[in-house]
């Protein structure tokens, strides 16, 4: 994934009076009203509300150490150890997390025939849950797990069960869920911790199907969004401070085609400068308020 970004921008456009909620409601509706195909980008700020925590503060900082590379959980074992383990336990909130009112307003918004495509970095499948099915997970999808020597995609919660039999001495363990649908388990030794290989070729690694730091987002996947987003005339970013290069191209290629962006997200982000409108608020509770009132 590139770094090469645009540097911050100090002031960005806002919609009126931050401390009115329905003045961002207001102006929200307003940008949704005037454009019937709209391409939406979501992130990690829609998913709060469901008991699955955000990446970065409100000045678009890592909260936390960063995610693991694709690199480290190919080569390494011990990786993928502590990678498995976390998840174990991450599992029971990722797994049982239910769609907030993000994720139903934006169900909401294209059963009026209004979103021309919903790409998500989110990889939890809420928007799915919810209802959304014009939707691309960008960076795929954590319920899945993919072998990587025969390919083959099995559900996240089968490995779970295969995961407590293996492990019954970690299942009693409990720690603070994290973004990644892991959880903050730290300070152990997680060398005799047992990962299962493929149980259908009986030979490969297994990884989330997801997209992992420094792997390539699949190619068709930014295709077709692409053409969903030339197909637009405008597009909305939801709950996403756009820091990571692969969310952060949809916007500059919004702007270079002159498409009108608005934005609803609690902080900075690295497109401040290119938004028509910034609504620095709740992204559940003015979504659910700005659709609700385009009647």
């Amino acid at each position: 994934m590139s770094s090469a970004l645009p540097p911050l921008v100090q002031n960005p456009p806002e919609a009126p009076s931050a401390a009115e909620p329905a003045a961002h409601a207001r102006a929200l509706a307003d940008f949704l009203r005037s454009h019937r195909r709209v391409f939406v980008l979501t992130g990690a700020g829609c998913s709060t509300a469901s008991g699955i925590p955000d990446y970065r503060d409100t000045d678009g900082q890592w909260k936390r150490p960063q995610p693991v590379t694709f690199q480290a959980f190919i080569g390494e074992e011990a990786t993928r150890q502590r990678y498995w383990a976390r998840s174990m336990i991450g599992w029971r909130v990722m797994g049982h997390a239910l769609p907030g009112a993000a994720h139903r307003a934006l169900a909401d918004l294209e059963a009026r025939g209004r979103i021309e495509l919903l790409l998500t970095q989110n990889v939890d499948g809420l928007h799915s849950a919810a209802g959304s099915a014009r939707t691309i997970d960008l960076h795929g999808r954590i319920d899945t797990v993919r072998c990587m020597h025969c390919e083959a995609r099995t559900p996240r919660a089968d490995l779970q069960q295969r995961l407590l039999h293996a492990n019954p001495d970690w299942a009693a363990l409990h720690a603070q869920a994290a973004p990644d649908g892991d959880a903050d388990l730290d300070g152990l030794d997680f060398s005799g911790f047992v990962v299962p290989g493929c149980a259908a070729c009986g030979q490969g690694l297994l990884k989330p199907d997801v997209v992992f730091f420094g792997e390539a987002v699949p190619a068709e996947r930014v295709a077709a969004a692409r053409a969903a987003l030339q197909r637009s005339d405008a597009m909305l970013v939801a709950g996403s401070s756009l820091m990571v290069y692969s969310g952060f191209r949809f916007v500059q290629a919004a702007a270079d085609a002159g498409l009108p962006i608005a934005a609803v997200n609690q902080g900075r982000t690295r497109a401040d400068a290119l938004f028509a409108l910034k609504v620095s608020a709740d992204v559940g509770a003015v979504l659910a308020s700005a659709v609700a009132s385009l009647g």
